[in-house]
């Protein structure tokens, strides 16, 4: 499997990484069931098929806990990432997940994190998407780094997005940025080349649209710019539009990885399959860069 160094981090990660909230279970956010068996099968899977890159994080419902229960005594095979700034409060039928960006919180979360997740240290830990204000108020960067200090976290990092990420990366903090991406999530394009320029490793979320609607989360009205742009004509034989967009994505030149999550396996050696591909050829991928922007799906100017 095609491998990146994570910028400055040092860290070689699999181009495919495997995003973990999927298997968060029915508490938070309308999550599907996923029963213990299914996620002992699907995380043993990720890792018996060479995904080094894990992503997970403190408020998504289980995962942590499984991820300790059911791959913790493999921790060497993988570098884990999770995110912090979370709460999960107990609603009755569900879980609502609001954030409480405090020194109390982030100490909280690390070390519940470590807990569940059966391990000693963190590779990168994230703040889960604060404002410039929030993290300005809270000093959240010199909490994080206090953490790191203690050695429970190895990077620090942050997952954000328009209009917070340019000041983000201009503070140059960071050893990592989490950033949404894909050929129907085109806005942060060249914000991805502005983090990777100052040395910090860029991890993509949304790599796959979020999948088809129907299938996926993918929303329509997102997947309505597919058909707009005409992408279907680019396709090879055989291809799948969901293969297509993961081939988008890992064509970005300054992406390290991106974290694709599921539950099923069959779904999961599909995503291997199409990433095995590599990169769309340059000219294809210029291609869909230009019928998208022709129909407004662009990147923001920076």
């Amino acid at each position: 499997m095609d491998q990146a160094v994570l910028g400055r981090t040092g860290l070689s990660v699999t181009k495919l990484g495997y995003g973990a909230m999927e298997i968060r279970g029915p508490r938070v956010w309308s999550g599907k069931p996923v029963s213990d068996a299914d996620s002992e099968r699907i995380l043993n899977a990720v890792l018996d098929a060479g995904i080094n890159f894990i992503d997970t994080s403190y408020d998504y419902g289980r995962s942590e806990e499984l991820i300790g229960r059911f791959i913790g005594h493999r921790r060497s095979e993988f570098i884990l990432a999770t995110k912090c700034g979370c709460t999960l409060v107990d609603c009755g039928d569900h879980d609502e997940t609001p954030h409480v960006w405090t020194r109390d919180n982030l100490l909280h979360n690390i070390d519940t994190s470590l807990r569940r997740m059966k391990t000693d240290y963190i590779d990168v830990l994230q703040l889960h998407g604060p404002t410039v204000q929030q993290a300005e108020e809270g000093r959240l960067v010199d909490v994080m780094k206090e953490i790191q200090a203690t050695g429970k976290v190895r990077w620090i990092g942050i997952s954000s997005y328009v209009p917070h990420l340019p000041a983000y990366i201009g503070w140059n903090d960071f050893d990592t940025f989490q950033i949404p991406y894909s050929a129907l999530e085109r806005e942060h394009e060249q914000l991805i080349t502005h983090a990777a320029a100052t040395g910090a490793g860029v991890i993509i979320r949304g790599g796959v649209g979020q999948g088809e609607p129907g299938i996926g989360r993918g929303s329509a009205e997102r997947w309505a710019a597919w058909e707009r742009a005409k992408l279907d004509e680019l396709l090879e034989e055989g291809e799948q539009r969901t293969g297509f967009l993961l081939r988008f994505t890992l064509s970005h030149p300054h992406m390290a990885t991106t974290i694709v999550g599921t539950k099923n396996p069959a779904h999961l050696m599909d995503n291997i399959r199409h990433a095995a591909k590599g990169p769309l050829p340059q000219e294809v991928y210029e291609e869909a860069k230009r019928r998208l922007d022709a129909i407004g799906q662009t990147a923001l100017s920076m």
